[in-house]
């Protein structure tokens, strides 16, 4: 599958925005005392590195 320009530079703002999301949560994670509030962002942040691997795929 090629990609044009406007869907390449689309695809990168998702991936720059999915790991600002993932370093995010991760922070947020580290600073919670609360040990289900952790574990939410744990799994979100989780979730965002997923995406963005899918997401690099689309490159390769």
């Amino acid at each position: 599958m090629t990609l044009n320009q406007q869907e390449l530079q689309n695809l990168r703002h998702l991936i720059g925005g999915h790991q600002t999301a993932e370093k995010k949560l991760n922070f947020y994670a580290e600073q919670s005392q609360d040990p289900q509030v952790k574990q939410m962002f744990q799994q979100s942040a989780q979730s965002a590195s997923q995406t963005y691997q899918k997401l690099m795929s689309f490159l390769a």
